[in-house]
C-alpha cells in the first residue's frame, strides 16, 4: 500500500488570520504532497515498501537520504494538520494538563520552553512536544527529522510539532519567525494533542 496526502480536516482558509489561506494550500497541495510522491517513488521495490510510516523513520540513521527526507516530511506533516484547529488555542486540560506541569513547572514554562526551541532551531526544521519514557520533554529537530528517528537527540512520540521551514510562513510573516510561532498558539488543538498522549 502506497502512502497517501491526508486529507485535512478543515478548509484551506480556516486558520487565518494566524495561518493564510495561501500558504496552508501551498503547503499542503504542493510539500506535503511533493513529500507523499517522493516517499512512495524511493520505498517502491524494496524491503520496507508496505511497512509503517513509524517503523521505517524508526532506522532512520540506516536510510537513503530520499526515504529519511521524504518519510519524515510525510509524517511530519500528518502531525502538523492534525494538531492544528479553527477551534484551537487556550490551554490544554485534565491528564496532559498535568503532565505539563509536573514535567515543567506550569503551562507558560512549558510554551516558552517550546517556543525558543522553535525561534532558535537554525534554518529549516520543526520544533516538537514528545511522550517519552522519562516524561515530557521539548526538542527540537533539523530539516524533515523527527524524534521516531534514532539519529533524535529526544526519542519518543511526537504529540505536538510546529514547522519552522520558511514555506510554513513566509509568505505571510516573511522573516518574523517569532511572530509566526505566537500566532501558532492561537490553533492548537489540544484535543488532538491529548488524545495522542494518551
Amino acid at each position: 500500500m502506497a502512502f497517501e496526502l491526508p486529507k485535512l480536516d478543515y478548509e484551506y482558509n480556516a486558520l487565518e488570520p494566524h495561518v493564510d489561506a495561501r500558504t496552508m494550500e501551498i503547503h499542503h497541495t504542493k510539500h506535503h504532497a511533493a513529500y507523499t510522491s517522493k516517499l512512495n517513488d524511493a520505498l517502491r521495490g524494496t524491503q520496507l515498501e508496505g511497512k509503517s510510516i513509524e517503523k521505517i523513520l524508526s532506522k532512520a540513521s540506516a536510510l537513503p537520504a530520499a526515504m529519511r527526507n521524504n518519510g519524515g516530511g510525510f509524517y511530519n506533516h500528518n502531525v502538523f494538520w492534525k494538531v492544528m484547529s479553527p477551534n484551537g488555542g487556550g490551554e490544554p486540560g485534565g491528564e496532559l494538563a498535568e503532565a505539563i506541569r509536573k514535567d515543567f513547572g506550569s503551562f507558560d514554562n512549558f510554551k516558552n520552553e517550546f517556543s525558543n526551541a522553535a525561534e532558535t532551531r537554525f534554518g529549516s526544521g520543526w520544533a516538537w512536544l514528545v511522550k517519552t519514557s522519562g516524561g515530557l520533554k521539548v526538542t527540537s529537530t533539523p530539516n524533515q527529522d523527527n524524534p521516531l528517528m534514532d539519529v533524535s537527540d529526544v526519542k519518543g512520540t511526537p504529540i505536538l510539532g510546529l514547522d519552522v521551514w520558511e514555506h510554513a510562513y513566509y509568505l505571510h510573516y516573511q522573516n518574523r519567525r517569532p511572530d509566526y510561532i505566537s500566532a501558532f498558539w492561537n490553533v492548537v488543538n489540544w484535543e488532538e494533542v491529548a488524545k495522542q498522549f494518551k
